[in-house]
């Protein structure tokens, strides 16, 4: 797939990125039937020149309400591109973000859904339709997603074996 990126070469023509995408197993049966009861916000650190092309032939029916791309991730003393899910919103009751490195929701340890990452290959891969689109059926129905999440992954307890101290983020 080429990927037209906003960056210019030195004849001040726009570079061109050449790139393999693999989906993961059952990503638009996912995003079709997780849109029928969420709003869903793509928030990747990539660059949008990078990802952007890549979302545009993911996302061809406009599912994602917002995109946000590596500006809007933030830097703590742990690590940089942090996905910082008060850029969206304050109530963070009915907010959740899935992602494969758990470091990404570390600003909101109560809010994340780790995943088992993918690579290409793992053609009986199906992760998003058996573990995470259930999860995210039950999430849909909750006041508040934060205690069923803290349930489920303790996520500020992985985060302090990995040195990094617990927020003030109240269950």
């Amino acid at each position: 797939m080429e990927c037209i990126s906003s960056d210019k070469d030195v004849d001040g023509k726009q570079k061109v990125n050449h790139v393999t995408v693999f989906e993961r197993p059952g990503l638009h049966e996912f995003l079709q039937k997780t849109s029928e009861f969420a709003d869903l916000i793509l928030f990747t650190a990539g660059l949008e020149g990078y990802a952007r092309p890549l979302v545009d032939r993911i996302d061809v029916h406009n599912r994602f309400r917002l995109r946000l791309y590596r500006p809007s991730t933030v830097t703590t003393e742990f690590r940089e591109h942090v996905k910082d899910l008060s850029c969206v919103s304050k109530d963070f009751c009915r907010m959740v973000i899935v992602d494969n490195n758990p470091f990404s929701f570390i600003l909101q340890p109560l809010n994340g859904i780790p995943c088992v990452p993918f690579s290409a290959g793992q053609h009986s891969d199906d992760q998003l339709m058996t573990v995470i689109f259930p999860l995210l059926k039950h999430l849909s129905v909750q006041k508040d997603v934060r205690p069923v999440l803290y349930e489920r992954f303790h996520m500020p307890e992985w985060f302090q074996k990995h040195g990094i101290p617990q927020t003030n983020q109240a269950v």
